[in-house]
């Protein structure tokens, strides 16, 4: 399978090197670049790709918009990364409740950014553990949390547990761990979460988690 990639910077050095970086793999193809949100917004629609490479500040359009306008017209399977400089972004949360996948780091290791698109197109969040908590507690806490989630009552006991799991940025694999339980019965958990809240993907998971208040900044323990 060949993975479908949407490049979207204002800068053009930074255009060219992500396109460097992707076009030596033999199982991505870069199908289009844009210089502001509303060019990737039509990219999008035009070449539907599997990910969009996007930055946050963009003239015009900026990330966050053109992010939420690809989610809400382009295909299901279209994930969105958002490229920051920084690790602790403000904008980043906003990107994400607005439908992003995950974020990386633009001075990202060229192996962590092939790696990333990867797993994203996998289904998978591109979020890592170390940031997950730090990111969501410090841009939840002034929001105002929603009184009641649809669906979560349709939850059961254990993927209450999974999802607040989730919202401390484990991974499948850490979750299984800690459960005792195998990684596949894990990702069955995550999908029936996913599908009872009408989710994307794991991401939003964590994003409805802290907002709803089902967990709070700073636990450590489902």
């Amino acid at each position: 399978m060949t993975v479908r990639v949407l490049i979207a910077d204002d800068q053009q050095l930074v255009r060219a090197g992500f396109q460097l970086i992707l076009s030596a793999q033999p199982d991505i193809e870069v199908v289009a670049e844009a210089a502001t949100g509303l060019e990737a917004v039509e990219q999008a629609r035009a070449t539907q790709p599997d990910v969009v490479l996007m930055d946050i500040q963009m003239p015009g359009v900026d990330g966050i918009e053109a992010t939420r306008r690809i989610i809400a017209s382009g295909p299901s399977s279209t994930r969105v990364v958002i490229l920051t400089t920084y690790d602790l972004d403000e904008y980043v949360y906003d990107a994400l409740r607005a439908g992003a996948s995950g974020f990386l780091l633009k001075d990202v290791p060229p192996e962590q950014l092939t790696a990333g698109i990867r797993m994203v197109c996998r289904g998978d969040a591109l979020l890592a553990p170390s940031v997950t908590q730090r990111l969501i507690a410090e841009f939840t806490a002034p929001r105002a949390a929603a009184p009641s989630v649809p669906g979560m009552e349709r939850l059961s006991p254990r993927e209450r547990e999974v999802l607040l799991l989730l919202a401390r940025g484990w991974s499948n694999q850490e979750i299984a761990d800690h459960l005792v339980v195998g990684e596949t019965t894990v990702k069955t958990h995550v999908t029936r979460i996913l599908n009872k809240l009408g989710l994307r993907d794991r991401v939003q998971a964590v994003v409805l988690a802290y907002e709803a208040g089902i967990v709070i900044a700073g636990w450590n323990t489902p």
